[in-house]
Formats: structure tokens, C-alpha cells, sequence
């Protein structure tokens, strides 16, 4: 299970305006109290992307990871890539942590637009020459698998589309995601009552709306089996609990991806989940506190929620000094 750390919408905002801006090369991104944040932004003074370089590199750091987020292909609507940048000199934590956390970055602004990422340790690998090897390298890659010649046609079908009406384009572009159906938001607007505490949302795709699965009443242990294990889901639970003597109730977003599931529904559940955390906290005023993912519901239950929100203390043992000899 994958949790915590999640794009700020500080950076959903610093990249709507790279998305928007031409005068802007790109974006540093890093992590913060479990947030993807913007650091700063990278100027451009050319439409040429290798002469855009050096505003790059003079921003980097020899011992600091970091995320960047580079226009590569001009007009093109996957023309971004991200680079994940972690010197050899960075501590140990910023590389597990930035390492295990860059597939999210992607997910959380919207995976259609990207076409690469690319993994970095050294400035070198981010001159002209250093892109030019890349690209040499990207052309001896195998064939296309099926999976990924599907994820291609993904893509195109959103370029198609971002080129009919500007409802759709400003879906596309700005990873609000699909429209709530009223059933839905009448039950996600039901949570903060008495009454059911899971609510389960499924995509239907061929409509692009997002429509209301089911509603239960449970337990944190039986989510596992509250939750559908054939289908993607987003769920969303208020985990009611006494900690400490004082009742809780936040609000947890859970989603699920059975390893079953369809390719298609794998690339547009996963592309379109900011936007429903999104909409749910703009829209209908949820107020979400923490973010689950999870292939199987079964990896869910009381144990993993818990912990979630109360972590188990490390208990902290020291050394007793040695007596001396002959003392008592």
C-alpha cells in the first residue's frame, strides 16, 4: 500500500501555469510534511529547449534531490517530462524517499501529459549532451507492448478530444476531473451525518462521469470485504473512533485497483484521482485527511487505519553503563 505524501495544491497550481505559459521553461518540485510542493520556477529564454538549459543547471543543487518538471515538446499535450534528480551526495533519506515517491508525481498531475521520465544523479545527464544520449537510448528501446500501445492511444484520443470543445479541453488540462453524478454528491455530502460512513465511486468511462457504486455502514475492519475486489474504486470513509478518550471521525479516501482490472481503467482511474479528491474537497466541501492506495481492498483493515493516524511509537533503548567491579 502506497499513502501520505500527495501533490499540494500549490503545485497543481504551479503546473496549470507552466501548462498555460510559454514563457515558462518548467518547475522544481520537492517534498514537504508529506507534500509534493513548487520550489521555484525555470524561465525560458528560447523556444529551444537546449537553450533553456543553463536556467536549468544554475538551479541545481550537488547534494539536494529534487523534482523537475520540464516543456519539452512545444504544442504537443504530453509534451512534459519529469525529471526525478538525485545526486549521489543527496542523504540516504532524500533518495529512498524521492526515489519511491516519483511515479506520484506523475499520477497526481495527470500521467497523460507527460511523454517521459527520466531518473538523474548527475548534472551531467542534464546538459545537451545528456538529453542527447537519452534520446539516443530512447530510440533503441523495444517495440511497444501491448500495455503501452494501449496507454498511447489513451493519449491520443485525449489530444483528439482536447481539441473539441473547451469543456473538455479545460477537463483535460487542468485535472479537475469527471463530473460528479447528483446520486454521488448526495452520498459524499451524506458522510458527514449519522448515517452510512463508506461511500463507493466508480468511473463509467464510455459517459466520463463518475457515478455512485454503492453506500454501506462499517467497521474499518470490514472494509475488505465492503469494498469491491473486481472493479477500481475511489472510496471514501469516515473512520469513527475513540483514541485517547475523544471521538474522532476524519475522513479517509481509499483507492483500490484490483490487479484484474482492465488496462484502460487502470490508466483512467489512476489519471483522474486528483481530480475527485479535488472536486470532493472544492465541490462538496469534504474535508479529506488521508489518502489510501491499494491493489486489493484486503490490504485494508483496522490495523492499517490505525496506524495511519496513530503511529506506533519506537520504543528507544539505551545502553546501561556497567557497574564497577567490586561495587554493589
Amino acid at each position: 500500500m502506497q499513502s501520505g505524501i500527495s501533490a499540494s495544491q500549490e503545485l497543481h497550481g504551479a503546473f496549470n501555469d507552466l501548462v498555460s505559459n510559454p514563457s515558462q521553461r518548467g518547475i522544481l518540485a520537492s517534498i514537504k510534511n508529506e507534500q509534493l510542493i513548487p520550489l521555484e520556477s525555470i524561465s525560458s529564454s528560447s523556444s529551444d529547449f537546449v537553450a533553456d538549459l543553463p536556467n536549468l543547471l544554475s538551479l541545481l543543487k550537488d547534494n539536494e534531490a529534487v523534482y523537475i518538471i520540464l516543456r519539452r515538446y512545444a504544442d504537443a499535450p504530453d509534451g512534459f517530462v519529469a525529471v526525478t534528480y538525485v545526486p549521489d551526495t543527496a542523504n540516504v533519506r532524500q533518495k529512498m524517499l524521492f526515489a519511491s515517491t516519483r511515479l506520484t508525481l506523475v499520477r497526481e498531475l495527470g500521467t497523460e501529459r507527460f511523454r517521459e521520465t527520466i531518473f538523474a544523479t548527475t548534472r551531467a545527464e542534464l546538459t545537451a549532451e545528456g538529453w542527447q544520449k537519452h534520446h539516443e537510448h530512447g530510440e533503441l528501446k523495444a517495440p511497444l507492448t501491448k500495455e503501452e500501445e494501449t496507454l498511447q492511444d489513451v493519449k491520443e484520443a485525449e489530444a483528439s478530444a482536447s481539441k473539441g470543445t473547451s469543456a473538455k479541453s479545460s477537463h483535460v488540462s487542468s485535472g479537475v476531473g469527471f463530473p460528479i453524478s447528483e446520486e454521488a454528491m448526495r452520498a459524499l455530502k451524506g458522510l458527514d451525518s449519522d448515517g452510512d460512513n463508506l461511500v463507493q465511486l466508480r468511473i463509467d468511462i464510455p459517459n466520463e462521469t463518475i457515478e455512485l457504486a454503492d453506500t454501506n455502514a462499517t467497521d474499518a475492519e470490514g472494509l475488505a470485504s465492503a469494498i469491491s475486489d473486481s472493479e477500481p474504486r475511489y472510496s471514501f470513509f469516515r473512520y469513527t473512533h475513540d483514541y485517547e478518550g475523544q471521538e474522532q471521525a476524519p475522513i479517509v479516501f481509499i483507492y483500490t485497483c484490483p490487479s484484474g482490472s482492465k488496462i484502460k481503467e487502470r490508466m483512467v482511474y489512476a489519471s483522474s484521482r486528483a481530480g475527485m479528491v479535488n472536486n470532493a474537497s472544492t465541490q462538496i466541501g469534504l474535508t479529506i485527511v488521508k489518502k489510501l492506495e491499494a491493489s486489493s481492498p484486503s490490504e485494508i483493515n483496522a490495523s492499517t487505519i490505525h496506524d495511519e493516524f496513530h503511529p506506533k511509537q519506537e520504543m528507544k533503548s539505551g545502553f546501561s553503563r556497567p557497574k564497577r567491579p567490586g561495587k554493589r
